[in-house]
């Protein structure tokens, strides 16, 4: 059985080519960063806040391309830890604050040109399939038909999957790219749903075969390379845009998360669900501007929707770019919301929206409802904090430490490993078996943590691991002094006396490792930071030390007492006669006690 664990865990650490554990920053280098939440009524944060500002700041981090870098809560406080970042580096990223910045879509396209995503024909409107007549169709794309034979229309996915309520119309071309269905029926401060009628699609285009490809059967889908800006309006964005926004790729894992855009320029961005890629205008309203939103129900219809109040500056500035808008063709009669570098939803605006007060709905459910309210609602950070403290650790100490850490390791084992040779001399190598096991267990386990739940070795890890030798050694002690006793009361053969012991002795490894196994889950518990990492080494080499014990040295044992060499006493065995002399009653009255 423990043959079965060690090659499933071997196997699983060659697969995955994980033979050295990730480290922490204390061996790797990098730099923590604590951050206390500041309330103005000094009490503690809500948790929801809290939670928000882990994701925000989570975001922000990973967008930089920083790998392994870790955030999160720690009781009331906030811990950023980043590897092989400096003090000054890290501080930077998380003290920047994210805003939400609402922006007009000057162009949009699919993340990745691709034919399949291309329909080879252009669809036919069916009135029937409306979203209007069909409010529970979630469709996040949207494929305009063409005016024409030949035009081949292509799909645009949402910023995020919230609505099927609006068809944005087409820019005339036939190689038109529609806006998104992003969900925005858009309601004035009494709440109604603007643009009520405009729920089904617009033709656009001609057959003038002014599209790549285009003849007058229905066209062949375009090739990848294809210009994801052709057919669309370019008036009006800088030039170095348009070369950023066909490069782009917003389908890799850094996409702009955690970009600090300028409110006063022009931009390329990608959805956060990284399905499209956007131009975008100068900001027209900051998340500042809003002054709450909350997730709930529309009463007539049932479906959950979003509403967003803004202060007196941000009403004006809404109403403004609403206005605007409202009668541009798609998809520049869409409102992209920006936080953190990235669109988090793209709402088509069918009319000018004054009174301070807008609705989004389309195909929410509660989470993701919620979820869109309080990106809206936190656009900044949704607490102020301040440097509770901030440690960093230079890569030369890191590895200075990994090599201390490993030679006191080394040292101890040698220790422990001597005096089982002096002391029990043929037994003490099935002493240093079961600590070759045990080690091997202990390391393919740190492997796997490593690699599968984000487990990092540390120093206080180290240090546990290295007390850890001689608890385990302990263990392999009692059982061999317990086959002594039996031996030396006088009447039972080797195999008999191994046997014997194990039932007695069982019970005392037992009792002890369940004492430190306790120890160390209260301390975990309990305790933050190093001692916490202390506390999980000794708790996860006393669990590997039980499962060594039974299932390794008890069996050893076992066989080693059918050899002649155990069986006969040879004065190198460790259970010679010397060693195992008649016991007088008193001294064994006295070891029993």
């Amino acid at each position: 059985m423990l043959l079965a664990l060690i090659l499933a865990m071997g196997a699983t650490v060659a697969l995955q080519k994980a033979f050295v554990p990730k480290f922490g920053l204390d061996l790797a280098g990098g730099t923590t960063v604590t951050l206390t939440p500041v309330t103005l009524d000094g009490k503690a944060p809500p948790p929801e806040s809290l939670d928000r500002a882990v994701n925000i700041i989570r975001a922000r981090v990973n967008g930089t391309g920083i790998s392994d870098a870790e955030v999160a809560k720690a009781n009331d406080n906030i811990v950023i830890q980043i590897p092989g970042v400096g003090q000054s580096e890290a501080l930077k990223l998380v003290s920047t604050t994210a805003e939400l910045r609402m922006r007009q879509v000057l162009a949009v396209a699919p993340a990745k040109m691709q034919p399949q995503q291309m329909p080879t024909e252009a669809p036919t409107p069916d009135p029937g399939n409306s979203p209007s007549t069909m409010p529970g169709t979630a469709r996040t794309p949207n494929g305009a038909p063409s005016g024409g034979p030949g035009a081949a229309a292509t799909t645009t996915p949402a910023g995020r999957a919230l609505s099927s309520a609006l068809l944005a119309a087409p820019t005339p071309s036939p190689a038109t790219r529609t806006g998104h269905r992003s969900g925005a029926k858009s309601g004035a401060a009494n709440g109604a749903r603007a643009g009520a009628g405009s729920d089904s699609g617009s033709e656009g285009g001609s057959a003038d075969g002014e599209g790549a490809g285009t003849s007058p059967s229905p066209a062949p889908s375009p090739q990848p390379g294809d210009d994801p800006l052709a057919g669309q309006d370019i008036s009006g964005i800088e030039p170095a845009l348009l070369t950023a926004f066909r490069e782009i790729d917003c389908t890799a894992k850094d996409r702009g998360q955690g970009a600090q855009d300028d409110p006063g320029k022009q931009i390329v961005a990608c959805s956060d669900d990284g399905a499209a890629r956007y131009i975008l205008d100068k900001a027209a309203v900051q998340g500042t501007e809003i002054s709450g939103a909350t997730a709930g129900t529309d009463p007539t219809t049932g479906e959950w929707i979003v509403q967003v109040n803004f202060k007196s500056k941000g009403a004006t500035l809404f109403a403004d770019i609403t206005r605007r808008i409202t009668s541009l063709p798609a998809p520049r009669n869409q409102l992209a919301n920006v936080l953190d570098g990235v669109v988090i939803v793209a709402p088509t605006i069918e009319e000018a929206i004054p009174g301070g007060s807008a609705r989004i709905s389309g195909s929410f459910t509660q989470t993701s409802a919620t979820e869109l309210a309080d990106q809206l609602k936190y656009g900044a950070l949704p607490l102020k904090f301040k440097q509770g403290s901030v440690e960093s650790v230079s890569s030369t100490l890191g590895q200075d430490q990994l090599r201390g850490g490993l030679i006191s390791g080394a040292l101890g084992l040698l220790v422990v490993v001597f005096y089982l040779l002096l002391y029990y001399r043929g037994l003490g190598l099935i002493g240093m078996a079961s600590l070759a096991c045990a080690t091997l267990v202990t390391y393919l386990t740190v492997a796997v943590l490593s690699e599968n739940a984000g487990f990092r070795l540390s120093l206080p890890h180290i240090i546990g691991l290295v007390v850890s030798i001689g608890i385990t050694a302990d263990s392999f002690i009692v059982y061999f002094e317990r086959v002594r006793d039996e031996i030396k009361e006088g009447h039972r053969t080797l195999r008999s006396a191994v046997e014997v012991a194990w039932r007695r002795a069982r019970r005392t490894i037992l009792v002890a490792d369940a004492v430190m196994f306790i120890a160390a889950v209260v301390l975990y518990f309990l305790a933050v930071g190093g001692v916490a990492g202390f506390a999980f080494a000794m708790g996860l080499t006393t669990l590997i030390d039980i499962v060594v014990v039974f299932l390794f040295t008890k069996p050893l044992m076992t066989l080693a007492a059918r050899l002649r060499f155990f069986a006969k006493g040879h004065r190198l065995s460790g259970l010679d006669e010397a060693r195992m002399g008649h016991t007088s009653p008193a001294e064994q009255t006295l070891q029993e006690a």
